[in-house]
């Protein structure tokens, strides 16, 4: 019997000098590899120290021009901070309307009378759900107007008028320098908002809901709510911007003005909305921001105003009518726009139909939304300047 005669398998087999030679080439491509990685990282770390070198002479760290996450400043850490103070704000009233230190109809009569000015409310019979409202409202235009549209560089409210004036009249030339300026004034600013500056706000903003919420300041969980708002009013005011030159402002929807997409938020269902009525601002419960930029065309550059946050806003069909006067219906339609105007809408929404922006909002120094007054960057042969930057008001 044949048995089959195994055989062992060929291997590949090269001559020494070319097992020489690929071993060369080898070690050449490897060192060659080697110099690469350490040019990238000598690279990465020159660039790092231009970066650190840059932020200094701008006026900040990379540390404070990012947010723990590494995201800059005009990303989530805007969104995050200013839900966060919702919640204060929120938590604040329902606590104050379930433990009131005065009747309800007394505090929603003197919350009305700090949001409208001149209104007779005496005769004004409020829901609870109508006060809390009303509380969130005149919390809203006291952290809008006092602290985040008002630089609070010291505990002198005299000097930071004059520090509000001083960047108003620099963005009007140069924006980069106005924010490096204001980096770098914020740097040197107070750390947080002492009891005594807070009171002192508030009394300028509500005096008479303070009158009735007996001088206590606002706080929620066991801290003060303006506090809180200071920290991000200085988040906004002195961290860097990806945009750079950008700064921010606040806005509040002026009570029984039209409701319009582009910078409100609803959130509450509007039934005359959806059966295509005309319905109007109940209450503003947390002010919009919009991010501020300015052409390069030196001085005679324009402001562009980007929605960052809309408003969030109950309707009025929602909330109850108020004893406020309704605005003349001439006002309802939009007026034409002679200035550009972005939206950054973010996931709060679909964006609508641009072209064209509303008229309730105030005009403040900054010409920055807030009441009844020119729509955003409208420029119109009746309105008054747009903002203090084109015709800046004289220092005193």
């Amino acid at each position: 019997m044949a048995y089959p005669q195994y055989q062992q398998p060929q291997q590949d087999v090269v001559s020494g000098d070319q097992y020489r030679y690929a071993l060369t080439n080898f070690s050449l491509a490897h060192k060659k590899v080697e110099q690469q990685r350490q040019q990238l990282e000598e690279q990465e770390r020159q660039v790092a120290f231009l970066r650190e070198r840059i932020a200094i002479l701008e006026g900040g760290s990379a540390q404070q021009r990012h947010g723990p996450s590494g995201n800059s400043i005009d990303d989530f850490s805007i969104k995050n901070a200013a839900s966060q103070l919702d919640k204060l704000i929120n938590r604040w009233s329902a606590d104050t309307v379930q433990n009131p230190p005065s009747p309800l109809q007394a505090l929603a009569r003197a919350a009305l009378a700090d949001i409208v000015a001149g209104l007779d409310a005496s005769h004004f019979m409020a829901t609870p759900m109508q006060t809390q409202f009303l509380l969130r409202h005149a919390m809203s235009e006291t952290i809008s107007e006092g602290i985040i549209n008002c630089l609070i560089i010291t505990n002198s409210s005299e000097a930071n008028v004059q520090l509000t004036r001083i960047h108003e009249h620099i963005f009007a030339r140069d924006p980069t320098v106005a924010s490096v300026w204001r980096r770098q004034t914020f740097s040197a600013a107070v750390e947080t908002c002492t009891p005594e500056m807070s009171l002192s706000i508030l009394y300028e903003q509500m005096p008479e809901l303070m009158t009735h919420l007996k001088g206590a300041l606002p706080t929620s969980g066991g801290s003060s709510i303006l506090e809180h708002a200071y920290a991000f009013s200085r988040m906004l005011h002195g961290s860097g911007s990806a945009s750079g030159d950008a700064f921010y402002r606040a806005f509040v929807p002026e009570i029984a003005s039209p409701l319009f997409p582009r910078q409100i938020e609803l959130v509450k269902r509007c039934m005359k909305s959806e059966r295509g009525e005309l319905d109007r601002v109940g209450a503003t419960i947390f002010p919009g921001l919009v991010k501020v930029t300015r052409e390069s065309d030196g001085e005679s550059g324009e402001n562009l105003q980007t929605v960052v946050r809309r408003a969030q806003v109950i309707c009025e069909c929602a909330m109850g009518p108020l004893p406020v006067n309704v605005q003349p219906a001439v006002q309802d339609t939009p007026q034409p726009l002679h200035m550009p105007v972005q939206n950054n809408y973010g996931s709060q929404g679909p964006s609508p139909q641009a072209g064209q922006v509303p008229v309730d909002y105030h005009h403040n120094g900054y010409g920055i939304p807030g009441g009844v007054q020119p729509p955003i960057n409208y420029v119109g042969p009746q309105s008054p300047p747009l903002n203090g930057y084109s015709t800046p008001t004289p220092l005193t």
